[in-house]
């Protein structure tokens, strides 16, 4: 995984600096997440080894049905199949994604509750991290049954465990200490 992730990093670097040279950057985005779930199709895995298939032939497999491969999005992937990279379009999508949102100074964060909360209060826990991360907030809510009650706020680096679990474990750290 590592290794994809260090082979996929600079053509992630190459498909933002060119995306965003282009004011592009949706666009691409939308592209590479089309070229990385094809990547995904274990017909496309097969495939990727196949002598009979040019790297051309190959190439146009990753590239959605409008996009001609003679567009700096076409020539990307062409790069990639001529280098035997198609294979790390998932993690470069991934890496691109990530540079695209730091540009956007935006932060995709997970909220994970018991319940669902309404969107007054979603308004509400968004307002609190745009002021505490100084970034536009991307919030996603998921429920998970499990939890006996409270949040979890997943932030990348930063996980705010609100739930009633995480705070019962706290509160027994501290009877232990």
């Amino acid at each position: 995984m590592s290794s994809a992730l260090t082979l996929a990093r600079p053509y992630a670097r190459a498909a933002f600096e060119t995306a965003h040279s282009h004011a592009a950057l949706a666009s691409w985005a939308e592209k590479l997440a089309f070229a990385a779930e094809v990547a995904t199709d274990s017909r496309i895995i097969a495939l990727l080894g196949n002598p009979r298939l040019s790297n051309s032939e190959l190439a146009s497999l990753f590239i959605p049905h409008r996009e001609k491969i003679d567009t700096d999005f076409g020539r990307f992937i062409s790069l990639l199949a001529d280098n035997g990279r198609l294979h790390v379009l998932p993690e470069i999508a991934a890496l691109f994604e990530q540079l695209k949102l730091e540009s956007e100074r935006t932060l995709k964060v997970r909220l994970r509750t018991a319940t669902r909360v309404d969107e007054p209060e979603l308004e509400k826990i968004r307002a609190a991290l745009k002021r505490r991360f100084d970034r536009d907030i991307e919030l996603t809510q998921s429920v998970d049954p499990k939890m006996m009650g409270g949040a979890i706020i997943d932030a990348g680096e930063t996980v705010i465990d609100g739930s009633i679990r995480g705070r019962l474990a706290r509160l027994e750290q501290a009877l232990v200490q």
